[in-house]
C-alpha cells in the first residue's frame, strides 16, 4: 500500500491499519491522528511533519524512518523498532516507548518530556542538552549515552544501565537512581537535591562539592568516594557505607546516619550538628575540628577514632564505645 491510499482511506473514516506493508511509503505531512498502525512495516518511510498524535504503532518496524518534526504526542510505540530512525525535532511528549529499540536513533531537539522509555534500548544515544523532565527510563540501556547538560529532574532511572554515559552538567534533582551501579561516576559540583539513591553502588565516586540536600541514600555504598565539601543537609543515609571515604568539610547537619559504616572515614571539619549517628560504626574515623553539637552518638563505635578539637556540646554519648579514641582535648580514652 502506498501513502496516498492510506490517506484516502483515513479521510473516509477508516482508522484500523494494522499489519500493513508501508515500507518506504511517502507520508510526509500526513494527518493520521488516532490511527492504529500496530504491527505495520514502516521501515524507511517518510513521515516528516506528519500528525500521528495518539496513534497506536506498537510492535511496528520504523527502522530508518524519517520522522523529522513529526507530532508523536501520546503515541503508543511499545516494542517497536526505531533503529537509526530520524526523530530530530519530533514531538514525543507523553509518548509510550516501553521496550522500544532506538539504537542509533537521532533525537536532537526532540521533545521528550514525560516520555516512557522503560526497558528501552538507547546505547550511545545523543541526548545532550535535552529536557527529559519526569521521563521514565527505568531499566533502560543508556550505555555510553551522551547525557551532558541534560535535564533529568524527577526522572525515573532505577535499574538503568549508565555504564560509560557522559553526565557533565546533568541535572538530577528529585531523580530516582535507586540501586544503580555508579562506581567511579563523576557527579562533582552537580545539583542532586532530593535525589533517590538508596541501595546504589557509588564506590570511588567523585561527589566533591555536590549538593545532595534532603536526599535518600539509605544503604548506599560510598566506600572510597570523595564527598569533600558536599552538602547532604537533612539527608537519609541510614545504613550507608562510607568506609575510607573523604567527607572533609562535608555538611551532614541533621542527617540520619543510624547504623551507617563510617569506619576510617575522613570527617575532619565536617558539620554533623544534630545528626543521628546512633549505633554507627565510627571506628578509626577522623573528626578533627568537626562540629558534633547536639549529635546523637548513642551506642556508636568510636574505638580509635580521633575527636581532637571536635565540638560535642549537647551530644549524646550514652553507651558509645570510646576505647582508644582521642578526645577533643587530646587525651586518649582508656
Amino acid at each position: 500500500m502506498n501513502g496516498n491510499e492510506i490517506i484516502d482511506r483515513y479521510m473516509k473514516g477508516e482508522r484500523d491499519f494494522r499489519g500493513l506493508d508501508l515500507m518506504a511509503a511517502n507520508l510526509i505531512g500526513a494527518e493520521l491522528i488516532s490511527a492504529n498502525l500496530s504491527g505495520s512495516n514502516l521501515k524507511e518511510a517518510s513521515l516528516a511533519r506528519a500528525h500521528l498524535e495518539r496513534c497506536f504503532i506498537q510492535e511496528a518496524n520504523l527502522s530508518g524512518a524519517f520522522l523529522y518534526g513529526t507530532n508523536l504526542h501520546y503515541v503508543k510505540l511499545k516494542d517497536s523498532r526505531l533503529i537509526e530512525a530520524d526523530l530530530t525535532k519530533a514531538n514525543l511528549s507523553g509518548a509510550h516507548l516501553a521496550k522500544a529499540d532506538l539504537m542509533g536513533a537521532k533525537l536532537s531537539g526532540a521533545i521528550l518530556t514525560w516520555v516512557t522509555l522503560f526497558r528501552a534500548n538507547l546505547p550511545g544515544v545523543n541526548l545532550c542538552g535535552a529536557n527529559l523532565n519526569g521521563i521514565n527510563l527505568r531499566s533502560a540501556n543508556l550505555e555510553k549515552a551522551n547525557l551532558n547538560w541534560t535535564n533529568l529532574s524527577g526522572a525515573r532511572l532505577s535499574g538503568a544501565n549508565l555504564r560509560g554515559a557522559q553526565l557533565n552538567g546533568v541535572k538530577l534533582d528529585g531523580a530516582f537512581l535507586n540501586g544503580l551501579q555508579l562506581e567511579g561516576i563523576d557527579f562533582s559540583s552537580l545539583e542532586l537535591n532530593q535525589v533517590k539513591l538508596s541501595g546504589a553502588k557509588l564506590m570511588g565516586a567523585n561527589l566533591r562539592g555536590t549538593s545532595l540536600r534532603d536526599s535518600q541514600l539509605r544503604f548506599t555504598c560510598l566506600d572510597d568516594a570523595n564527598l569533600e565539601r558536599a552538602d547532604l543537609h537533612g539527608s537519609n543515609i541510614r545504613g550507608g557505607q562510607f568506609i575510607q571515604a573523604n567527607l572533609m568539610q562535608t555538611n551532614l547537619e541533621e542527617c540520619d546516619l543510624r547504623t551507617a559504616d563510617l569506619s576510617h572515614t575522613n570527617l575532619n571539619l565536617a558539620n554533623l550538628r544534630g545528626a543521628d549517628l546512633s549505633n554507627a560504626n565510627l571506628r578509626g574515623a577522623y573528626f578533627w575540628g568537626a562540629n558534633l553539637d547536639g549529635a546523637n552518638l548513642r551506642g556508636a563505635d568510636l574505638r580509635d577514632a580521633s575527636l581532637r578539637n571536635a565540638k560535642l556540646n549537647g551530644a549524646n554519648l550514652q553507651d558509645a564505645i570510646l576505647t582508644g579514641a582521642t578526645l577533643p582535648d587530646g587525651r586518649i580514652h582508656g
